[in-house]
């Protein structure tokens, strides 16, 4: 699988690249936002290590630009309690943050989280033309996408994977904690806002097409995808 890394620690990518690589990973690494964002565009990576602090574009623009035309996995590369980071990548479609100074092991785990998704994925658009249907919401299982109307909605792969698990088991409440380990792969973290934002952004989308809520928030607890009718 083809990963690609953006950031300006020169240092930083030689260590990622050799570790990656090493566990069966083909690893490519730039330098700069503007010039990771046209391999970005030009390439399908499996998955893209972003920094935020970058020289020519920042990982926001970079992110920002990479989401008009592609969907490509993202994780970014955060400085450590920058919470406004965490937040705003996540808004404009992040898939996971690692902040940094970080374990090697972590940052394995993360990114493993994230492409045994994408095997599976593909094993399954090989054997499943599985389609679920709840509340005008069409979650098509073998092309990994949901529709409202015979509209997809714009996904990136860690809100399709969470729309699909709340819609599974719809009229259930499912926790944050299930959410993160079994869409992040990850305990969620104390203070951990992500699956919050992840949520919201999913909210936003299905807010184009339909006017009534789908995904109720459960107070201290989770969330529940309303059944309907």
């Amino acid at each position: 699988m083809k990963l690609l890394i953006i950031d300006d620690d020169t240092g930083l990518c030689e260590l990622l690249s050799e570790y990656l690589t090493a566990q069966g990973f083909n690893v490519q690494s730039v330098h700069d936002g503007e010039q990771g964002l046209k391999l970005a565009q030009a390439n399908d990576y499996a998955l893209i290590l972003l920094d935020v602090m970058l020289p020519t574009l920042d990982g926001f623009e970079v992110l920002k630009q990479l989401r008009q035309t592609k969907l490509t996995p993202v994780i970014m590369l955060t400085a450590k309690g920058e919470d406004f980071d965490r937040i705003f990548g996540l808004e404009l479609g992040a898939d996971d943050y690692i902040p940094k100074p970080f374990n090697h092991r972590e940052l394995l785990a993360r990114v493993k989280a994230i492409t045994r998704r994408i095997e599976h994925i593909t094993t399954m658009n090989a054997t499943s033309n599985n389609k679920l249907v709840v509340n005008g919401v069409t979650i098509n299982l073998a092309a990994r996408e949901a529709l409202i109307k015979q509209t997809t909605l714009t996904l990136t792969g860690t809100e399709y994977e969470i729309l699909a698990l709340l819609a599974k088991r719809a009229g259930e409440v499912v926790s944050k904690e299930q959410i993160s380990e079994d869409v992040l792969g990850r305990r969620l973290a104390s203070f951990d806002r992500s699956i919050d934002m992840h949520v919201s952004n999913i909210r936003k989308k299905i807010a184009e097409h339909l006017p009534n809520e789908l995904i109720k928030t459960i107070r201290g607890t989770g969330y529940v995808f309303i059944q309907g009718e």
